[in-house]
């Protein structure tokens, strides 16, 4: 019998995950000056580093996918946050460059197996096609990685200067992360199928854990199983996009609309409560749906708050981050979601981390491309986004709900 989503796995996986991306993606936004500043570089030089954390990441996510298939998430997510503090301690002790460089690419490491994706297949390993609500449940949490990062590592800046407050987040993936990631629950044995050595059977996707694929989906056929897979991974790379590039711009964006920097700024604030409504919804309402379904909704509301900007402008502003925070907050489960719905549990980590491979390139290219854009069109730079999340619908409604129809 599938063993049921539990609580306490949520509650582990959600705050290990909360101090992952406390303390790496959203590290720049605060110490990303102080780090330029104290090691002779220009800021765009510091973020060129986390670019390179991104890219990192996508090499590593196939692998570190793979692996939690074969062995289970704790041994790879406890790696991981001795890989977190590793990277961390390198930050602060980089006195050039070429240091931020070295420390952000070990960062990329573990960002490629620790975040997101490799908790949902974790989830996944230990629940199979019921980690759903689990894997909601770890976003929900997680949803408040910058309203506690941000301020905590502006915190021990103040205290102890952006160095120290490297080796503050470094001390706490070994006193809570590790400790948090150790206390996961060991995944269950592999059933191998013919008598195949386990090694083999995992490469050629003939293991499944027990009692975890027997309501897996039916495998679709070739020639359509690479156009889900090409489908899926366009929406996947548009989803990170569009969301990183507005997460980079949006003041700016704002401003081209009439807003104030002050007023810009607090509307910006409104995308992290609206992300975590949103996946309140999808916990509640959303959860009997289909994720593509899910998934088209989600992809639909930020063009749709594009079009209430470019229409009323500033006064549209409140309701463009309103409705763009909430399509971000269920396109993250959804990312999650449809991969296991359209394909199963079977082979689900390395599958997730191929899938992921061009979105993450083009996360790390949307903050310069989307800069670009602004530079030259300023708000009419939304209509390149808005056309993303389009074609992002578009590409959901030729998947369907049924692998075989695929």
């Amino acid at each position: 019998m599938t063993t049921p989503p539990s609580v306490r796995n949520v509650f582990l996986l959600g705050t290990a995950q909360t101090l992952a991306w406390a303390s790496t993606y959203y590290l720049p936004a605060v110490l990303a000056a102080a780090m330029a500043k104290d090691t002779g570089v220009d800021t765009p030089t510091v973020f060129a580093a986390f670019t390179m954390a991104l890219l990192v990441s996508a090499a590593v996510g196939p692998w570190a996918g793979r692996a939690i298939d074969r062995r289970g998430g704790r041994p790879v997510l406890a790696g991981t946050s001795l890989v977190f503090a590793t990277a961390l301690v390198l930050l602060a002790r980089a006195e050039d460059g070429w240091g931020l460089v070295l420390a952000w690419a070990v960062m990329g490491i573990g960002m490629g197996s620790g975040l997101y994706e490799a908790g949902f297949a974790t989830l996944v390993r230990l629940h199979g096609q019921q980690a759903r609500s689990s894997i909601t449940g770890i976003t929900l949490l997680a949803g408040f990685a910058s309203t506690v990062g941000w301020p905590l590592s502006a915190w021990m800046e103040s205290q102890w200067g952006w160095r120290g407050a490297c080796l503050g987040w470094a001390a706490m993936h070994l006193l809570l992360g590790l400790p948090l990631n150790l206390s996961l629950p060991k995944a269950p044995a592999l059933e191998v199928r013919g008598g195949e050595a386990p090694a083999k059977a995992v490469a050629d996707n003939s293991v499944t854990a027990t009692d975890r694929v027997a309501d897996a989906p039916a495998a679709p056929t070739p020639d359509r199983g690479l156009r889900t897979v090409l489908l899926l991974s366009f929406v996947f790379s548009g989803s990170l996009f569009v969301s990183t590039a507005l997460a980079s711009h949006l003041p700016q964006l704002l401003m081209a609309s009439g807003v104030s920097l002050a007023a810009a700024v607090a509307l910006g604030g409104l995308i992290g409560p609206a992300q975590v409504a949103a996946r309140l919804l999808e916990f509640g309402v959303l959860q009997k749906l289909h994720p593509l379904l899910s998934g088209r909704i989600a992809s639909a509301l930020h063009p749709l708050g594009v079009a209430v900007l470019l229409a009323f402008g500033a006064p549209g502003a409140a309701a463009f981050c309103l409705l763009h925070g909430a399509g971000n907050g269920i396109l993250t489960i959804a990312k999650g979601t449809m991969t296991l719905a359209i394909f199963g549990a079977q082979g689900y980590g390395q599958r997730q981390g191929l899938l992921l491979v061009p979105a993450r390139i083009a996360q790390a290219m949307a903050p310069w491309l989307f800069g670009l854009a602004l530079a030259r069109w300023g708000l009419g730079s939304l209509y390149l986004s808005a056309a993303v999340g389009v074609a992002m619908v578009g590409a959901l409604m030729m998947l369907r709900a049924t692998p075989a129809q695929t």
